[in-house]
């Protein structure tokens, strides 16, 4: 099963345009799946329902939102209406950010965030089932008491898809524990995959005594695509050096012998040197982290990445290119894939 991420140009109408007609051809094309993030500019839900109306078939995802940058209660309430807006498409994909973004950017807490997360989702279940009665929920991070004075329809779907995000172990627990997904990150290897994510989803699963087949494993790769490879394999390298900065991805980076490098990329970011942190990227990086090559070589490339996961997401890189540029590259992306998506389909 294979996802895209929505990037567009535009302002005003004209964004929301080409979103709904990018989500199209998509659709056209034969994913299953579009997403769409949310920033401290954007919001997810609004893009979603714009194209839950230009769409039919395909499922529409965040990739992700803000858990904490609504109540439990809005949450809901957001996905009820995305629910009947799609008839049943959506899946809510929900992630933290970082600690330092949970204070500075919502104004919570940043401790703990696995365990708020876990909180949030049961929270989220009890509201989702509010036409059986009244929510009663005293936690450590959400007080919740919701008591209708008007009968509450049910919801479209009995259970609503709700994946979480997680890079490092304790985040990857959680989704074992509570939720129906893990959404990866464009910074999973395989290696990574096996070593670390797999392992503790098994244990978050293991914890809450359900299957490891109750939980979809999702994976990310940035695909830049272009007739110069050489190009496009920079471009990869830019955006990877923007992770390898953060501390986030140190264990990524050790487990694969690249923390001499990361630390390159580190004091490239530092000065500000574009050109020095594109060299300082390991090309064994490049390769196992992304897909960079030209158009014709996208579908066989993106397949190698996809073994192993239930949905592949791809992805244009998400950071050099302007929302102009990140269009064309999106566009690129569906029509390098459309003929090996429809022959897939047809062999259903």
């Amino acid at each position: 099963m294979y996802g895209l991420t929505i990037f567009n140009g535009g302002y005003g109408p004209e964004r929301f345009r080409r979103a709904t007609e990018i989500a199209v051809a998509a659709e056209q094309a034969g994913f299953e799946a579009v997403w769409n993030g949310e920033l401290y500019s954007r919001s997810a839900t609004v893009p979603m329902a714009a194209i839950a109306m230009a769409t039919d078939r395909v499922a529409i995802g965040s990739n992700i939102a803000y858990g904490v940058g609504r109540t439990p209660l809005m949450w809901a309430a957001e996905a009820r209406d995305l629910e009947e807006l799609s008839g049943g498409r959506i899946i809510l994909g929900l992630g933290n950010g970082t600690p330092k973004m949970m204070e500075n950017w919502h104004g919570v807490d940043g401790s703990a965030p696995a365990v708020r997360m876990e909180e949030l989702i049961e929270v989220l279940r009890k509201l989702w089932r509010l036409h059986e009665g009244p929510v009663h929920h005293d936690g450590r991070f959400y007080k919740v008491h919701v008591v209708p004075t008007a009968d509450v329809s049910p919801p479209y779907r009995e259970r609503l898809p709700i994946w979480t995000a997680g890079v490092n172990p304790r985040m990857v627990r959680a989704a074992g524990k509570v939720a129906d997904g893990l959404v990866g990150h464009p910074m999973f290897s395989a290696k990574y995959i096996d070593e670390l994510v797999r392992p503790e989803l098994a244990a978050g699963v293991a914890a809450a005594e359900r299957s490891i087949g109750d939980v979809k494993l999702m994976g990310m790769v940035m695909c830049s695509v272009d007739e110069d490879e050489e190009l496009a394999r920079r471009r990869l390298a830019f955006a990877i050096g923007q992770y390898a900065a953060s501390r986030v991805y140190d264990r990524l980076f050790a487990m694969h012998g690249w923390a001499e490098a990361q630390e390159k990329i580190r004091d490239a970011a530092r000065q500000g040197d574009d050109e020095a942190l594109i060299a300082a990227v390991p090309d064994g990086a490049i390769d196992q982290l992304g897909v960079a090559c030209t158009p014709n070589e996208v579908p066989e490339r993106v397949a190698k990445h996809a073994v192993g996961y239930d949905h592949l997401n791809i992805t244009v890189p998400p950071w050099g290119l302007t929302p102009d540029q990140a269009e064309d590259a999106t566009r690129a992306v569906i029509t390098s894939m459309k003929g090996a998506l429809a022959s897939s389909n047809a062999g259903r």
